[in-house]
């Protein structure tokens, strides 16, 4: 009896003491973690009052790596479209392996009114080039948006487009004759979206007049202006379009080109009329789509060649065009057909011998592609081109990457 006395006694005294201390113990552990929540408040709120570093850096980065392999039968040196004197960089190329043209692109805002990229270019012949470094206004009102800086010229359709967004390896023959492929330079834009249900959008450019088809910088360093207007919609849940209709006057003071003992001075106007249209089930192209785009050019060109010491007029009018189909027919594979042709005017028998004698040919090409794109970063491209575009037929075939690396934004329509 006494034994089970001690017990119940020796039990109760546990009871009390056991809850005790264990109390004690979690009132020890909550302390502490009171005091590790007060420490990462005191923490978090020192960081969020913290102005940001007048040196601050972190815009958005992508490096785009291209590169092919190109095979000829013609010498590609000897390439020229007979009738134009070509300004450099607008021949197919070098043969075998190279590695195109590869793209460190930058942007970010600037604040809240204003956007920047910087876009800069490593040619095949390891020369580096500044495509672009623009500014973009965010917050204007009534539509308008205002860019300066060097940029694209947004004539046409295809003229603003990288070229890692070109649907083939190069560009029509109407944009390589009458654009040198693509027309960018140092200016100022202006463009209006009117607030209709369809898109509707007005725009021009004012720019330095130093990149072909302008040159020399005429008209004290505003050589060269733009008007364009562009338009689209929706028809039904599958189909959308977008027109648009350009005009480019340019002024050239000894605009001098690939061939070193050419040079041009006077005017030169393009006007472009593009349409795209496409088509996708219900509007969802992940996995198939089609998609027709031509544009027409009429290139008016007035003024003197001096060509080998000699100087003479010129007034000639000269045309082309470009279409293409390109059919999405599983969710990575896509197929494409291109036919593009141009008509130049003949300059007339003073330019007899020269770049610009057209001997009577009609310039032409036809192209075929077919490209796998293992994700939206990663696309490999298998191109054949039939080229017509001077007297000796060359059959054209390139193997070419595209990878992009880094922040890549959303490309355009």
């Amino acid at each position: 009896m006494k034994t089970f006395g001690l017990s119940c006694i020796a039990f109760a005294g546990i009871t009390l003491i056991v809850p005790q201390t264990l109390f004690a113990t979690e009132k020890d552990e909550l302390e502490t973690l009171r005091k590790e929540v007060n420490q990462l408040k005191k923490q978090v709120a020192s960081q969020t009052t913290l102005s940001p570093s007048p040196s601050s850096f972190n815009p958005a980065i992508s490096l785009i790596l291209m590169g092919r392999y190109a095979t000829f039968d013609n010498d590609p040196e000897d390439y020229a479209i007979p009738g134009v004197s070509l300004p450099e960089e607008t021949d197919p190329g070098p043969e075998g392996f190279s590695i195109g043209e590869s793209e460190l692109v930058i942007s970010a805002n600037v604040d809240n009114l204003f956007f920047g990229r910087f876009t800069t270019a490593l040619t095949p012949e390891n020369e580096v080039e500044i495509e672009e470094a623009l500014i973009q206004t965010l917050a204007l009102p009534a539509g308008l948006t205002a860019q300066f800086g060097r940029f694209y010229s947004d004539i046409g359709y295809l003229n603003s487009k990288h070229v890692h967004q070109w649907d083939f390896v190069d560009q029509p023959l109407v944009y390589r004759a009458y654009l040198g492929n693509q027309y960018n330079d140092d200016g100022l834009q202006l463009r209006w979206l009117a607030p209709t249900d369809m898109f509707l959008e007005f725009g021009g450019e004012v720019f330095r007049g130093e990149n072909y088809p302008a040159g020399g910088a005429a008209n004290h360093g505003a050589g060269s202006y733009t008007l364009f207007m562009k338009a689209g919609n929706d028809v039904g849940i599958s189909h959308n379009w977008l027109a648009g209709l350009s005009y480019l006057a340019t002024q050239s003071d000894n605009r001098q080109t690939e061939a070193g003992d050419t040079l041009f001075s006077g005017d030169e106007d393009t006007v472009i009329a593009d349409l795209v249209w496409k088509w996708a089930p219900a509007g969802n192209d992940s996995v198939t789509s089609l998609v027709f785009q031509t544009e027409y050019m009429v290139n008016l060109e007035k003024g003197d060649y001096t060509i080998g010491g000699n100087i003479d007029p010129i007034d000639r009018n000269n045309t082309g065009w470009y279409a293409q189909l390109l059919y999405k027919f599983k969710p990575r594979w896509r197929t494409g057909l291109r036919y593009d042709r141009l008509s130049i005017g003949n300059p007339g028998s003073a330019f007899s011998g020269t770049s610009l004698d057209t001997q009577g040919q009609t310039p032409k090409r036809v192209s075929a592609m077919v490209d796998f794109s293992h994700s939206e970063y990663s696309r490999f491209r298998l191109q054949f081109n039939r080229d017509e575009s001077y007297a000796v037929t060359d059959n054209q075939w390139y193997l070419q990457y595209t990878m992009s690396l880094g922040a890549h934004g959303a490309h355009r329509y």
